[in-house]
């Protein structure tokens, strides 16, 4: 297990993670503390506790948002997919009246 450390609002926290996850991990850490900042900027120093619990429930927030967000996103592809499906059977059964129709044409 890797050893990183990363930095939340100035002040360091050393956290373990898997072998090679290290870069992705400092990743997450500066979208957290760029969340933090902002609360501390605009809410003032709260105490460490509710410095992090406020950047954490506003990360949670956004969290919930996109999921709902991709939830409708699929809902509509549901949609779109059984929209396409129709118009391709209509098409299919369209293309078999026509077909039927030259093969009566063409046997008179």
């Amino acid at each position: 297990m890797a050893q990183v450390t990363i930095e939340v609002n100035g002040r360091p926290y050393q956290v373990g993670c898997e072998d090679g996850q290290e870069q992705h991990l400092r990743g997450l850490a500066e979208i957290f503390d760029a969340q933090v900042r902002q609360v501390s900027k605009d809410m003032g120093q709260l105490g460490d506790t509710r410095l992090l619990l406020m950047g954490a429930l506003l990360l949670a927030d956004e969290v919930y948002e996109a999921r709902q967000r991709l939830a409708a996103q699929q809902t509509e592809i549901t949609r779109l997919q059984t929209a396409q499906s129709r118009v391709e059977n209509r098409a299919v059964m369209a293309l078999e009246n026509a077909a039927k129709r030259i093969e009566t044409l063409a046997a008179h």
